[in-house]
């Protein structure tokens, strides 16, 4: 494959990712070959191709037999893996950061809250959701560990979807507070704290997902008894 060929992929995933990501396209929406070619201006097979890799690399796609591709549907079950994995990659991430805490990355730090902060205040839920993900991003970035940092940005993108499918408000403006928590832990040098406030930050947000509804089996027979 050329390099140019790898580029346009490339762009292409990075545009159907970030539309997913940020509910532009919901859970379920089906991702029809010949929209997308005339929607990005590009070659089929190429769309072809990033739809292939978004599948197997970040799961954020589901390729159904017979059917096409469309934005996956994780399950209840896959949502609680997702979120547990995350908590140990975003442990590893926070001590990286500790180790890499410089003038310039704290500043990258406070000028990402201040975007999140800046997207709250515009209310464009959009950018909201783009700017929390991205705190995240940027704490792996931080990190130094480039693999830890890949990974989670493909947890990150398999999370919004989940939210989008399992949470009970739309509202993202709660997780600001606590990404401020988690800096100021880790402006002061306290592993420990940074560790546990990322951990009861995820915990939150997992705590508000309806998983249980969605995940549990309805009893047909019960359910249509007369009262």
């Amino acid at each position: 494959m050329t390099t140019r060929a790898s580029r346009e992929i490339r762009r292409i995933m990075n545009t159907l990712t970030d539309a997913i990501v940020e509910h532009r396209l919901p859970p379920g929406a089906q991702l029809t070959e010949a929209k997308l070619v005339e929607a990005l201006d590009a070659n089929r097979n190429h769309v072809r191709a990033a739809l292939q890799k978004l599948a197997s690399e970040t799961k954020i796609v589901a390729l159904i037999p017979n059917r096409g591709a469309f934005v996956a549907m994780p399950t209840a079950d896959e949502a609680t893996q997702v979120f547990h994995v995350r908590r140990i990659l975003e442990q590893a991430i926070v001590e990286g950061v500790i180790c890499n805490l410089t003038a310039r990355n704290k500043s990258r730090l406070i000028n990402q809250v201040e975007r999140e902060r800046e997207a709250i205040i515009s209310q464009e839920r959009q950018q909201m959701i783009r700017e929390s993900g991205n705190f995240h991003r940027l704490l792996g970035n931080i990190s130094g560990n480039k693999i830890l940092a890949e990974m989670n940005d493909t947890l990150i993108a398999r999370t919004s979807l989940i939210i989008a499918l399992y949470q009970e408000t739309p509202d993202v403006k709660c997780s600001i507070g606590e990404h401020q928590a988690v800096m100021q832990a880790l402006f002061s040098g306290d592993e420990s704290q940074a560790v546990r406030l990322m951990e009861e930050h995820l915990a939150h947000i997992q705590r508000n997902l309806l998983l249980d509804c969605h995940s549990r089996e309805v009893d047909l027979i019960g359910a249509l008894k007369p009262s």
